[in-house]
């Protein structure tokens, strides 16, 4: 059985943290796919210069992503390629023109791989300076750029795609087709889980939510607007129609994250925990109860209302512990713990999206945690008892959610 990947570190700012939010409420929670190093500059992609000498830098490394797969070197580890590696495939002039000249030559018969810009990270170098990169408004900035790139043979850069990958895996590498096994060392996770959701809303978004027509990705792929114009192959550009996502304050061309509640749900006397199953899980295997917040629905209404509907059981008192940016395409899990209120612990599935609902002794899921744990596509673990409860592993926020439960956190008590 492979060992389980790390949690994320602690970031080096909150190391010997002793802020009075600290001593209150114990040390900050970094979730698996958070903690990112990459400084993401958002005011730079659309900064031409430095994307330009960024992209093309011998520091620079693409993180490449098949269907949504990554390549990887091993199952921790991703295989970052070079601009050397990947410019037969994404070309010599990928951000050669600033965002303002690349909707006035927009052509919509012009098909590129997706490149995304994630971010710059400081003494990536392997022990060499940082490179430096001069900028249009901000002087020069320092740190080893990465970006991530669209792989998957599509189009007219099919062949070139499909070369790519040929020669990546003569060299050994290999897609990571089921990448919620969570194999990813913590750091890796958390870049995959930015590029992954920002490849999937592009290729999400092709055509303008306003009108329909082709758009054009922009900022580096942070976002994607609608030319007035269009080229459609030929040498003139031809007028659009009017649309009204280039008039005011509009945000349709921008990508979301989509908020869920996630939370481990306490008995009134503190001494069982809430735990539902799908039909799709493992045997023995159950989760946290979670749901999408809906508009003009805050965290703990929305922890409220779902617990009831899935479950039938009527909360209090909620209280956000930490959050987790999910890739899946990308939802940011909220969660939270809660409490039962007395006499309203009453087990009820009443929306019929579990297929089983039940309280667990604190004693039953912190064996659990220890014997139990394994991804929804993983082997069963070592030393579990066929017939016990099995929860999902340290790299699921639900599993650091009944952590904390188990630790003390309704008691006041939790181990740091």
């Amino acid at each position: 059985m492979s060992a389980t990947p790390p949690l994320m570190p602690e970031l080096p700012v909150l190391t010997d943290d002793a802020s009075m939010l600290t001593k209150r409420f114990g040390k900050e929670v970094i979730n698996y796919y958070a903690g990112s190093r990459l400084n993401r500059y958002s005011f730079l992609r659309s900064d031409s210069l430095f994307l330009r000498a960024a992209v093309a830098s011998p520091s620079a490394r693409f993180l490449a992503l098949h269907d949504l797969a990554p390549l990887v070197a091993d199952k921790r580890t991703p295989a970052f390629l070079t601009y050397d590696d990947v410019k037969p495939l994404i070309g010599s002039d990928v951000f050669a023109l600033s965002d303002a000249d690349a909707i006035r030559q927009f052509d919509s018969a012009v098909r590129r791989p997706q490149v995304v810009f994630l971010g710059t990270l400081e003494g990536g170098g392997g022990g060499e300076q940082d490179p430096e990169f001069e900028t249009e408004k901000h002087g020069g900035v320092r740190g080893q750029p990465f970006f991530a790139v669209d792989v998957t043979p599509k189009g007219p850069y099919a062949d070139a795609a499909s070369a790519l990958l040929k020669k990546q895996e003569e060299t050994g590498m290999k897609l990571q087709t089921d990448s919620r096994s969570m194999t990813l060392h913590a750091e890796a996770a958390s870049m995959y889980a930015q590029a992954r959701s920002m490849m999937d809303w592009n290729a999400r978004h092709p055509f303008c939510a306003g009108c329909g027509t082709p758009n054009l990705s922009i900022e580096a792929g942070y976002k994607r607007t609608c030319p007035p114009t269009d080229f459609r192959g030929t040498s003139e550009a031809h007028a659009r129609d009017d649309c009204p996502t280039r008039h005011g304050v509009s945000n349709v061309c921008f990508p979301r994250s989509d908020p869920t509640m996630i939370a481990a749900v306490v008995s009134a006397d503190g001494q069982r925990i809430l735990l539902g199953r799908q039909t799709r899980y493992p045997p023995h295997w159950y989760s946290t109860l979670a749901g999408f917040l809906e508009p003009g629905e805050s965290v703990e209404e929305a922890v409220r209302r779902e617990v009831w509907e899935e479950a039938g059981v009527r909360v209090g008192r909620v209280v956000i512990h930490s959050t987790q940016p999910w890739p899946y395409p990308s939802t940011l899990m909220l969660g939270a713990i809660a409490q039962a209120l007395p006499g309203q612990e009453g087990i009820s599935l009443n929306d019929q999206e579990l297929e089983d609902a039940r309280w667990f002794t604190v004693d039953e899921v912190r064996d659990a945690l220890g014997k139990g744990t394994s991804a929804l596509s993983g082997p069963t673990p070592e030393g579990y008892k066929e017939g016990s409860l099995r929860v999902p592993p340290p790299q699921a926020i639900a599993n650091r959610l009944m952590t904390a439960v188990v630790e003390g956190y309704v008691s006041g008590t939790p181990k740091i």
